[in-house]
């Protein structure tokens, strides 16, 4: 891992990119009109845009040509979080933002959308087409009895259909919420039904790994449970017809309106997005069309440095915040690539084909996606001519160390590797991409502008090349409006200010570096802490994962009942390998070596596999409680996991240990 006393960069823009970076033009005009430094480059307007967050703020909404049908009486009223309130008094809406390049003559007939199957021949849309469809949904809907405020909900794959709905509920005002097809009906409900949508939108099944997945019991299930449902709209995915009583998604799509946007206050909600919900019911969490709208314009527009002429590639699935930040590129007048199917089909390298057959400029995908094709021993920049794409970054898990050296040798050397961290809380990113900013080795480049992102010890004591608690000091538009269903806001505050009482805690541990950049651990609440040493299960995992015997690995760090500290290391093998004294060293010298003696695990342990919730992150703390002893039914959610079946390992495992 890059220290701050070995800060030389992987990589580093040149003069030219700099100059060209909108970032870079953001902050002259900021300084020319707002007061923001001319000079310092990124730091100094990192710190402006924290101290002057106001300011900064405002800047944001001129800059992007914000449209407030009624103006704002102020930028910040009530400061506090939770519970800040942003530009009181304005109204406007999402929709309209993220179809206003459709206005343009000059650019309404090139893509809005690029969809992709695992058959990979393009579908295009166009503004044009996309606005006209919007226009026409959202009159539909209208004609439905649906109304500001009402939820409107989505069991869609990633294909333009759930994005003309997501933008057609955003612009009558209702309230968007989805999930992914190949969601059980269990956590589908568990989602839904907390939110009591008025319209599904449905597909009959989807393709993925080459095969159909037909989801019509599915449906038929989610029809009968969810009993505020006025309509259900088919979309024949399979090829089959719209069953009794469904709407057909043809004939809601037709008709040549022209779209109205409900103009909504700031605040008024876009979306319900949900934690993973392991351990109990998924939070959903509400975010405001004025606070996505403003934070997604800086995200997408500033840090990502998308604009017109780009093609956005993100692989996602609409049971994923990323789905959500992805559709938002059409705000800056970016072609959003949308790809439905395995990200691995028909071979690990699918990915890079996509990105060569789109024309992608920024390639977003994960950091175990980057870790499987090193693995796999594919060779992107051999193999398919990328020489489009600007930037690859990666999120969902700490880009490794190896993870960089391999993006930097396989893909290109000249290229921005952007390693990003966030949350569905907020659906952005607390830290990463700065296209103006050198990439060094394992590390994220900087916290994002308007983010007072600080690492914290137990006391509140703010640290410096130190391990600490990720914490937000000021508030972002973006944090939740509130959760649904909690009404006094208990559940929103236990969740982010219980530790620091008005201060956001995310619960990762993080280092500052001196030089500016970010190093994510993993997450605190499985922090591993021997002898006083803690350290992030990330870093375990991408020292072990380096060694080719091992496909995955989990960790967990158990306090014992008896003052005593037990940390196993399951280990899922790669196909042929075998778990003999032999590897069982080679693991322990791995980590002795590369990390700390004290890490060294007490148990290395063979496992059938590794389970992950349903957007892919490994389960640590449900595995940790079952260790402890307690019951599957009570350690975990069972429709958040991927793969429920591995989880009776670790139970069985408590049972003879006890």
């Amino acid at each position: 891992m890059t220290s701050a006393a070995n800060p030389a960069p992987l990589w580093q823009p040149d003069a030219d990119r700099i100059a060209a970076a909108r970032i870079t033009r953001f902050q002259a005009w900021a300084a020319e009109r707002y007061g923001a430094p001319a000079d310092g480059g990124y730091p100094a307007l990192h710190r402006w845009s924290v101290d002057e967050l106001e300011t900064f703020w405002k800047a944001v909404a001129d800059w992007f040509d914000v449209r407030f049908s009624t103006p704002y009486e102020r930028i910040l009223g009530e400061r506090t979080m939770p519970g800040a309130q942003w530009f009181t008094g304005a109204t406007l809406n999402y929709a309209e933002h993220a179809l206003r390049t459709a206005e343009d003559p000059a650019h309404s007939h090139e893509p809005a959308l690029i969809h992709m199957d695992e058959a990979h021949e393009p579908t295009l849309v166009s503004w044009s087409e996309l606005r006209r469809q919007v226009g026409s949904l959202a009159a539909e809907l209208r004609a439905l009895g649906v109304r500001p405020g009402d939820r409107v909900s989505g069991y869609l794959p990633n294909i333009p259909q759930a994005v003309t709905a997501l933008l057609a509920t955003a612009a009558v005002g209702a309230v968007w919420t989805s999930c992914a097809p190949d969601f059980g009906a269990r956590s589908v409900l568990d989602r839904f039904q907390q939110v009591e949508p008025v319209v599904l939108f449905t597909v009959d099944g989807y393709r993925y790994g080459g095969k159909e997945h037909d989801r019509r019991d599915t449906v038929a299930e989610l029809r009968r449970e969810l009993p505020t449902l006025r309509a259900v709209v088919h979309i024949p995915l399979l090829g089959t017809p719209a069953p009794e009583g469904a709407l057909a998604w043809s004939d809601l799509t037709s008709s040549d309106t022209e779209p109205v946007f409900e103009q909504v206050p700031f605040d008024h909600p876009l979306w319900v997005l949900y934690s993973s919900g392991t351990t109990g019911l998924p939070k959903a969490i509400v975010q405001s069309q004025g606070g996505i709208l403003i934070e997604h314009f800086k995200q997408l527009g500033l840090h990502c440095d998308l604009g017109p002429g780009d093609r956005f590639f993100w692989y996602t699935s609409t049971g994923w915040m990323m789905w959500n930040f992805l559709v938002s590129g059409l705000l800056t007048g970016t072609t959003v690539i949308l790809y439905d199917g395995s990200p691995g089909y028909p071979e690990t390298g699918a990915q890079w084909a996509i990105a060569e057959r789109t024309g992608a400029t920024l390639f977003g995908t994960s950091a175990a996606y980057v870790m499987a094709c090193r693995k796999a021993g594919v060779h992107p920049g051999r193999d398919h001519d990328l020489s489009r794409i600007q930037c690859v970054a990666t999120t969902g898990s700490p880009l490794p160390p190896d993870g960089f050296r391999w993006l930097h040798d396989e893909v290109r050397e000249d290229l921005w590797i952007a390693s990003v961290s966030g949350g569905t809380d907020v659906c952005s990113c607390f830290a990463g991409a700065v296209p103006t900013l050198p990439v060094h080795i394992g590390e994220l480049q900087a916290p994002c502008l308007g983010t007072d992102l600080q690492a914290w010890d137990p006391h509140g004591k703010p640290l410096t090349g130190e391990v600490g608690e990720l914490v937000v000091t000021n508030p972002m538009p973006s944090m939740p409006i509130h959760f649904w269903n909690d009404p006094d806001g208990s559940r929103y505050r236990d969740s982010y200010f219980e530790m620091y009482p008005g201060v956001w805690r995310h619960g990762d541990w993080i280092t500052l570096t001196d030089h500016g950049s970010v190093i994510i651990h993993g997450r605190s609440d499985s922090t591993l802490n021997r002898q006083g040493v803690r350290m992030g299960s990330a870093d375990i995992y991408e020292a072990v994962e380096r060694l080719p015997e091992i496909r995955e690995s989990l960790v967990i760090g158990l306090e014992e009942p008896d003052g005593g500290y037990w940390m196993p290391l399951f280990v899922h093998l790669a196909p042929g390998a075998t778990l003999d004294d032999d590897l069982r060293e080679r693991i322990k010298r791995t980590i002795r070596e590369q990390l700390s003696p004290r890490h060294v695990p007490d148990d290395i342990i063979e496992v059938p596999g590794v389970p992950h919730t349903l957007t892919g992150k490994r389960i640590e703390v449900p595995v940790k409680r079952l260790l402890q002893g307690t019951a599957l039914a009570k350690a975990v959610n069972p429709g958040s996991v991927d793969n429920i079946e591995l989880l009776r390992f670790y139970e069985e495992l408590a049972r003879t240990r006890s």
